[in-house]
């Protein structure tokens, strides 16, 4: 549960699923990953963006290994000191691993609920105490009925609450939605979506295919080639240093974490 949540983040299922099942595959266990070198992990990855994930969970496993005895921790706390693990990934554990009742509020469930509670088009950035309040005491009391009303309410978001095209005529929750009661309105400024091609992220993802398919390391000025811009390739790959993602020798090659 805890790698399909880490990947899931930011990144639609039908890319995870293929990267999810050979990784489980691979290691099943945490420490079955914890005894491999990083840079397994960042290959086992590809190209499924964000790789600083990779290298939490190759961290979160290494921990979960050493404190918890192999076991993913079953406390909120516990969860939220393993790295990559913030409040919605510490609560989709306890909701569907271990059967908890806690709210879970991913992307689709905070539009539900703004849409139904607030009368809101979209929430905030981030999930707010009430908001988080809200949900928890909309739950219900059982732990087992919590974990499935929370996986309906993300179907409901995702195939009918939709953001652009919600279909409300097919919503079992229309009558109460304070939202639709007041007749749709839109949200007070649409978000922006971050492009990809040119960026520094590109260019960092070209950089990490070439050391992925080399056995060792690779020269630093091979690897600044494959961008046609100096100046952004090398930013690009401090980057990939100062994130732990490569590490560099005073030969001038870089390679994965050892």
């Amino acid at each position: 549960m805890l790698v399909s949540e880490v990947m899931l983040q930011q990144t639609p299922v039908h890319r995870v699923l293929p990267v999810y099942l050979s990784w489980m595959g691979r290691w099943p266990t945490p420490d079955r990953l914890a005894a491999e070198p990083a840079a397994e992990a960042i290959r086992a990855w590809g190209r499924l963006g964000y790789p600083r994930r990779a290298l939490r969970l190759h961290a979160a496993a290494r921990l979960i290994t050493q404190r918890h005895a192999g076991e993913v921790p079953r406390t909120a706390e516990e969860l939220h000191a393993l790295p990559g693990v913030g409040h919605y990934t510490a609560a989709a554990v306890l909701a569907f691993a271990y059967g908890q009742r806690v709210a879970v509020l991913d992307t689709n469930v905070r539009r539900v609920l703004s849409r139904l509670v607030t009368g809101q088009a979209v929430p905030g950035a981030q999930p707010t105490r009430a908001e988080r309040d809200t949900a928890t005491a909309l739950l219900p009391d059982s732990p087992a009925v919590a974990a499935r009303w929370s996986v309906a309410v993300m179907e409901l978001g995702a195939l009918v609450c939709r953001s652009r095209t919600p279909d409300c005529p097919r919503c079992p929750v229309a009558a109460d939605c304070r939202w639709l009661d007041a007749g749709c309105p839109p949200a007070a400024r649409a978000r922006r979506t971050q492009p990809f091609a040119g960026t520094d992220r590109q260019v960092r993802g070209l950089m990490l295919d070439l050391l992925r398919a080399e056995p060792t390391q690779v020269p630093r000025d091979r690897l600044l080639a494959c961008w046609s811009q100096p100046q952004q390739a090398a930013r690009a790959l401090d980057s990939l240093v100062a994130d732990g993602l490569v590490e560099t020798d005073d030969a001038g090659a870089v390679r994965l974490p050892a």
